[in-house]
């Protein structure tokens, strides 16, 4: 039988995780959204502090120094918990996460342990992955632009990537690094994809430019260039074999969008249980009962849109927790990956745009955070991949169709 309880390791975790949410991150929400781009120093210490402890989501690190496991179930549900107290404070924890998450997915184990272990070493270290491009979106890394030439024992790099998530505070805030998707063989399409990590104060990398947000603002999005940036050999990530054209860097790169999909997901839903609770807390002061168990036509409609808000909150999240389950199992889970990651990004549009409805001028004020969580929620629905892409995703595997015959 089914077992929907959570277990008591995670319950354990839960406690803590809840209590930095609601007395760490929420009195500051506002304030960090208002100071787009100043670094969330006293949540950023006190997490690398306190995640060293915690087993399952990146820590401790063991005397022998190997890379710290995850618990990607644990993980999740940290991350909902986190974004149920400001999303993009959530993405500035130094846990290990988009990066990170190229390097469990294409590394080897030297390079796992290399550098997955400095993540909750002496000094928090915020990952990136840096994918994007101008000219492609949602095409890439299939475009891939920038290049990877291999000169002596060093790779050189030269390209831009855009739209890099916390690319500064990796580069330039911590010492940090960044997943760098480019071609070996521009000819070579998807063939020639490969990644690289580009570590901190790495000479001929340099981010040129901070967006300014529609939401996730604690949360820094950056470009970065690559002028003649040298980096180590044995900084490419996997078999450094290139003398074939094969397709595993940009397997590599699905696969890392499988591993990171459920994290958004969870992110996702973090945002729409915070819109949904302080819905449902605004109805409470005005004496306004859901009433539950009732015939759909005995309802009012408020409950009704309520009730549906639920319904839509729950089922993304038994999604999400099926497609971190598998990886926990070693299963593949593309297809949920996906199908998670579609998921949440609807209902958490959907639930944040309802809660202004029903609150009315209530919701739309800057005097509490449901405009900030509406305006937090749409990027759960583009990055990772966009809704659109997810939805090919899943038709393409459900149907047994290539790219060629479904796009």
């Amino acid at each position: 039988m089914i077992n929907f309880e959570t277990p008591n390791s995670i319950k354990d975790m839960v406690t803590m995780v809840q209590s930095v949410a609601e007395n760490m991150m929420r009195p500051v929400s506002r304030y960090y959204d208002d100071q787009e781009h100043e670094v969330p120093w006293d949540y950023i210490n006190f997490m690398h502090n306190a995640l060293k402890q915690m087993e399952g989501v990146g820590g401790p690190n063991d005397s022998s120094g190997e890379a710290p496991k995850i618990q990607y179930q644990r993980l999740a549900v940290m991350i909902e918990i986190l974004s149920w107290g400001d999303t993009g404070l959530y993405l500035s924890t130094p846990v290990g996460l988009l990066g990170a998450a190229a390097v469990r997915a294409t590394g080897t184990d030297e390079q796992k342990k290399r550098f997955l272990s400095r993540i909750l070493a002496d000094k928090p270290v915020i990952d990136a992955m840096a994918m994007t491009e101008a000219h492609a979106g949602s095409e890439m890394p299939a475009q891939t632009r920038t290049t990877a030439v291999l000169d002596g024992d060093e790779w050189v790099l030269n390209g831009e990537k855009i739209f890099v998530t916390g690319g500064h505070k990796a580069l330039v805030d911590t010492d940090g690094f960044v997943v760098v998707w480019a071609t070996i063989d521009p000819s070579a399409g998807r063939a020639g994809v490969r990644p690289f990590v580009v570590e901190a104060g790495t000479p001929g990398c340099k981010v040129t430019k901070l967006e300014k947000k529609l939401g996730i603002r604690a949360s820094d999005t950056a470009s970065i260039v690559f002028q003649d940036c040298r980096i180590p050999f044995d900084n490419i990530l996997g078999n450094p074999e290139i003398k074939q054209k094969t397709t595993k860097g940009f397997k590599g790169a699905m696969a890392t969008f499988d591993a990171s999909r459920p994290f958004v997901a969870a992110s996702a839903l973090g945002i729409a249980r915070a819109a949904l609770e302080f819905l449902k807390d605004k109805l409470a002061e005005e004496n306004i009962e859901i009433r539950y168990g009732l015939s759909r036509a005995l309802l009012t409609n408020m409950e009704s849109e309520i009730i549906d808000m639920e319904v839509m909150l729950r089922s993304a999240w038994l999604l999400t927790l099926k497609s971190v389950w598998m990886m926990d199992e070693g299963i593949a889970n593309t297809t949920e990956a996906s199908m998670a990651k579609i998921r949440a990004g609807d209902v958490v549009v959907k639930i944040t745009q309802k809660t202004l409805e029903l609150l009315g001028p209530l919701g739309y004020s800057k005097e509490h955070l449901p405009e900030k969580w509406f305006r937090d929620a749409k990027i759960n629905d583009l990055y990772e991949g966009t809704g659109q892409i997810n939805r090919l995703i899943v038709a393409r595997r459900i149907l047994g169709y290539s790219r060629h015959e479904l796009s």
